[in-house]
């Protein structure tokens, strides 16, 4: 009766992949469109990993370990969530190579893989190559530009003021508890507070309402989509509290085959309008509205056109959790 029931489920695990299959599981079209082994050397040389001769449990695979980054970039999960959504979706489980009830990477894992890429400058190299297979497969960033960013929790962190003045300077989890790893492991020292303002509806009198302010911490990932196919082709992450305005010159390229760069009122500042020229770019950030003065007509009516072609990218960070498309890691440039 056991090995019936068995038998029974692995037929049934079967069939709900290849339902997901026939459904065009969009990651199964981004494993046949992009050469991930080709990124192996790559990887096995950055992350220092041992041949597991001194004993411990052996690593998990590299390319499987940057495609979990992936996800986690494109789903805008911290490193908590990612860990859960592993073992949670049959999708991922396949895309990731994982039997299903194996052990997979929990988040100390995937932030400890991700910082020794960081640290050994790889990760600019790794996804300059793999937006050079993608380019060679004819997506090339096309009908211009469209900025954005969002915000991506971390656990909140409970340390002391020495520590915390710490963090603020700069020094490393490692240099902060050397002689407790472990904790170290545990520790965040990248992400900051700031405040997120939630949009209140008009009064009924008509006045506007009062923004709500709501804490967060975290990290922040700005990026940078082509307006064509929807792929996010450079991106950045910072601190929670880093301006926008601040990333729109890290994020914009110069390959698109149109110069048009759409963005919010954030990025709308003299020095970006200005780099933007010198770069060949064409200004389609929104305007903002004059100060104790009404909106003016015109500008209303360009801001809602302009509304119109930047909900792509609110489009992309709606679907994320849905839908695969190219994406960068969460720490460092990208």
């Amino acid at each position: 009766m056991e090995d019936r029931t068995r038998q029974a489920g692995l037929f049934g695990l079967s069939a709900q992949l290849k339902r997901l299959s026939d459904g065009s599981d969009p990651l199964e079209t981004l494993g046949r469109v992009v050469d991930f082994e080709a990124f192996r050397p790559a990887l096995e040389a950055a992350p220092a990993y041992g041949d597991g001769s001194r004993g411990g449990r052996p690593p998990y695979d590299p390319v499987a370990m940057f495609k979990v980054l992936i996800l986690a970039a494109q789903n805008t999960v911290s490193d908590a969530r990612m860990e859960f959504l592993i073992r949670d979706r049959l999708r991922w489980l396949r895309f990731l190579d994982f039997d299903l009830g194996a052990p997979t990477p929990d988040a100390n894992t995937i932030r400890l893989f991700q910082e020794r890429l960081t640290r050994a400058g790889a990760m600019d190299t790794l996804f300059a190559a793999f937006d050079r297979q993608l380019r060679e497969r004819g997506y090339l960033p096309m009908g211009g530009q469209i900025v954005d960013a969002t915000l991506v929790a971390a656990p909140k962190q409970r340390n002391t003021r020495e520590e915390k003045d710490a963090i603020k300077a700069g020094k490393a989890a490692a240099e902060i508890w050397p002689d407790e790893p472990a904790k170290a492991a545990q520790k965040n020292t990248d992400a900051r507070w700031t405040l997120k303002f939630a949009k209140a509806r008009p009064l009924e009198n008509g006045k506007p309402g009062i923004d709500i302010a709501i804490p967060s911490f975290g990290s922040k990932s700005s990026i940078a989509i082509c307006r064509t196919f929807g792929f996010i082709r450079k991106g950045k992450v910072t601190d929670a509290a880093t301006f926008d305005g601040r990333m729109l010159r890290d994020v914009v390229t110069t390959d698109n085959t149109a110069s048009d760069v759409w963005a919010d009122t954030a990025y709308r500042s003299q020095a970006n309008e200005a780099w933007l020229e010198r770069h060949g770019r064409v200004s389609r950030i929104h305007r903002k509205k004059p100060r104790r003065r009404p909106m003016p007509g015109r500008t209303a009516r360009a801001n809602a056109k302009k509304s119109s072609v930047r909900a792509r990218i609110e489009h992309v960070f709606a679907r994320q959790k849905d839908q695969m498309v190219v994406c960068w890691p969460r720490l460092g440039s990208m």
